[in-house]
């Protein structure tokens, strides 16, 4: 639990008890943008990955032979 209480900037460690309460405030700042950042992320993978999906059915619903129902 200690190590989650150290953070690391420019090679150098600090206890995040001490650091000021603006420096505080970035920490927390830059970990919450970390988890959106990753969590946006994640989505634009299923958001390509259902675009390129819908691409593929869309071409292929538009090569195919036309139906001729000729009775």
């Amino acid at each position: 639990m200690e190590e989650q209480n150290k953070i690391t900037i420019n090679d150098k460690e600090y206890d995040y008890i001490e650091l000021e309460d603006n420096q505080q405030y970035y920490v927390n700042q830059v970990r919450s943008l970390k988890g959106r950042i990753a969590e946006s992320k994640f989505n634009l993978d299923q958001l390509v990955a259902a675009e390129d999906a819908f691409s593929k059915a869309l071409i292929a619903s538009v090569e195919e032979e036309p139906n001729t129902d000729e009775a």
